[in-house]
């Protein structure tokens, strides 16, 4: 009897466990979905989940908030009407930073062909990351199946079809500006050796874009594995050492828990931002291979003139 209580006591503790793990705002819960015989990751196919309806709440939210937040004020002169102000003023400078600082460094005269592309990738990635860490899976439990919450980054799937997103945009455009001479870049070397320099730059773009990926699927998944791995001692000191120990292990790891959760705030922000300054540099690679051909071309005179002297 004592070995059944025991039993059920641990159950009841995982079962709670369970609810307050934080591996459920990452995981992906599939609402509507098929199974297949195909081997993985073909095996199903998914046509609705909770990391799903947070892209689109994601998306909802910028295209509704946005123009609010930027519209101009209707009151006051003409001159104080295009001063911005409160959050205004902080996309405003956000944006241009990004304009000044990652855009234009790495675009040159194709800064505002590409910048709006920027732009969008910077705020969705940004909301996604934001909303991945409200607990909205705990507030709406009401709603069965997990279906409101999580992060939609947390998903190599999502981060895998933005980084695709990219790589178009290197690959359309590099073709679009540069037509042959795009290809011709790849074919670098005398004849021969150009066909391995080739197969070289395509393993670069798959690997570039893996990295975009890889990179923003693992930093917004490493938080809440974390957080799980903390929490997960206070069950199971509380199982070994009984309630004074469970208490004694909970205060230090709430606290460490804390400054994760600020720590991810940070993170958000910043992976949202390195993922945005590598699609621009990326871009300008593709974009801008005439200045890196006149840049060279500017070279060979001065080594011809040291070779002279």
């Amino acid at each position: 009897m004592a070995h059944e209580t025991h039993c059920k006591d641990l159950i009841v503790t995982n079962l709670l466990l369970a609810e307050t793990n934080p591996l459920t705002h990452v995981v992906q819960h599939r609402l509507l979905y098929t199974e297949t015989s195909a081997p993985w990751p073909l095996d199903h196919f998914t046509f609705l989940s909770n990391q799903m309806i947070m892209q689109v709440v994601a998306a909802a939210l910028l295209v509704y908030f946005l123009p609010k937040l930027l519209r101009r004020r209707a009151s006051g002169d003409p001159l104080t009407r295009l001063v911005p102000t409160g959050i205004y003023n902080a996309i405003e400078a956000l944006c241009a930073a990004l304009r000044t600082h990652v855009a234009r460094p790495a675009l040159g005269p194709y800064t505002d062909r590409f910048i709006p592309y920027l732009w969008s990738a910077f705020f969705f990635i940004l909301t996604c990351n934001v909303l991945g860490l409200i607990p909205l899976a705990d507030l709406t439990r009401f709603i069965p199946g997990h279906a409101i919450g999580g992060a939609a980054t947390g998903n190599i799937m999502v981060t895998g079809a933005l980084a695709i997103c990219t790589l178009g945009m290197i690959i359309v455009n590099g073709l679009r500006i540069h037509g042959v001479n795009y290809l011709k870049h790849f074919l670098m070397g005398p004849p021969g050796l150009n066909i391995f320099v080739a197969f070289l730059e395509c393993v670069g773009l798959l690997a570039k874009t893996f990295a975009l990926a890889m990179r923003l699927f693992a930093n917004m998944v490493a938080g809440h594995v974390l957080l799980a791995v903390l929490l997960s001692f206070i069950g199971m000191a509380w199982n070994g050492i009984g309630p004074v120990g469970g208490l004694l292990i909970a205060i230090p790891v709430i606290l460490g828990s804390i400054a994760i959760n600020f720590l991810e705030v940070f993170v958000a922000f910043l992976q949202a931002f390195i993922f945005t300054f590598l699609s621009a540099i990326f871009i300008g690679q593709a974009v801008n291979i005439h200045a890196d051909e006149e840049h060279a071309s500017e070279q060979e005179p001065e080594q011809a003139a040291s070779a002279a002297h």
